[in-house]
């Protein structure tokens, strides 16, 4: 449910969005809001229908908790929105999550520069206070959340690029000669391929060795607990996906029982003409054998021979990994968007806003 918070007449009200006690007439609000941000921000991309909206955001994440956070206007209609995801107390690992929050959210364009996105940053500050979070981690895609960022005093610190490829401009004999190479005899490598689910007991031997593959990925600078795959996760992915249509594909190729190299990838019944590329990665003594290329063109394919309707690929690489970035432009992938990860403390946040004269309402009638 919406529950107001108690603030100065003046201001901006910021009010608590509970899905699992949110009314219908909330609940229309809410979606009517998401629909026009990502029209504004991201024009013509695909969006999720209402009920699928819905009960994404109604299901329950083991390992995460979202709180969310609605900007309303004095006619209470919603202006801009802050979400706030932290790792559950008590969840393995915890102790290295507990600084951390991860914050996304915007302002609708009509009311940008107004005050909004500084009210919801005092209730940000508020929160990590209260929970004791000492780093804010935010992504930025557009100019003006660049913008925003730097002027509350978040530091950059990581680059990433979103990459597409065309289906139709795959190379089939490259992508032979690939495969080809990476299981030359002599290397002793095995493959092991996964379509539609990997079983729950194959996922809990894999955890371990994905996991510090994962932990490789180039980060830059960020801040961050260790990256890890984690089976609780996947069993609510998979629940997820057997709701909605979806399959995970996973393709290894193993020396005796250790990974030697790994590519992922999904595919979601919302999106059909698109394969969501994943994670690809290498043991350290395996690489510059071509390993990469080799389980990137099982995995396309795969995806081409079980989905021959889908006509995208999406990855996202940092813009730092110039290995894996070379591999995807030489299968056609190019850059469709560039992002930051930003990051800011309770000082910083706490230093901007006192700068920042509280919005009021008659700023924006």
């Amino acid at each position: 449910m919406l529950e107001t918070r108690a603030a100065d007449v003046r201001h901006f009200a910021t009010s608590v969005f509970d899905p699992q006690q949110a009314s219908a007439e909330e609940w229309s609000k809410v979606l009517a809001y998401w629909r026009l941000r990502n029209e504004e921000d991201f024009p013509g991309e695909p969006w999720p229908t209402d009920a699928d909206n819905m009960q994404n955001v109604r299901q329950h994440t083991p390992l995460h908790v979202v709180h969310r956070i609605l900007a309303l206007d004095g006619q209470g209609d919603i202006v801009g929105s802050l979400n706030m995801s932290v790792r559950r107390e008590g969840t393995p690992g915890y102790p290295a999550h507990a600084p951390f929050v991860d914050v996304w959210g915007g302002v609708r364009r009509s009311h940008r520069r107004q005050g909004v996105a500084s009210t919801l940053m005092r209730t940000l500050l508020t929160s990590m206070e209260e929970r004791g979070k000492t780093t804010a981690t935010v992504k930025a895609s557009l100019p003006e959340g660049h913008a925003f960022l730097a002027a509350i005093g978040a530091a950059e610190k990581h680059r990433s690029i979103e990459n597409r490829m065309a289906f139709a401009d795959l190379d089939g004999a490259a992508l032979a000669r690939w495969r080809a190479e990476a299981l030359a005899a002599g290397r002793g490598l095995r493959m092991e391929i996964h379509a539609g689910r990997v079983p729950f007991e194959r996922l809990a031997t894999l955890m371990a060795p994905l996991s510090a593959l994962l932990d490789e990925v180039p980060t830059t600078a960020l801040e961050r607990p260790p990256m890890r795959f984690e089976l609780e996760d996947f069993r609510a992915w998979y629940a997820e996906i057997d709701r909605r249509g979806g399959e995970h594909f996973l393709v290894l190729l193993l020396d005796g029982n250790e990974v030697a190299a790994v590519c992922d990838a999904s595919w979601n019944q919302l999106y059909p003409d698109r394969m969501f590329q994943r994670l690809t990665a290498v043991a350290r003594h395996w690489r510059g054998k071509g390993l990469a290329k080799g389980v990137k063109a099982l995995m396309l394919e795969l995806v081409r021979e079980r989905h021959p309707e889908v006509t995208m690929a999406v990855t996202h690489n940092a813009e730092v990994n110039a290995p894996m970035l070379s591999i995807n432009r030489r299968l056609g992938f190019a850059a469709h968007r560039h992002d930051a990860v930003y990051q800011i403390g309770p000082e910083s946040l706490r230093a901007f806003l006192s700068t920042r004269p509280l919005a009021t309402r008659e700023q924006h009638q």
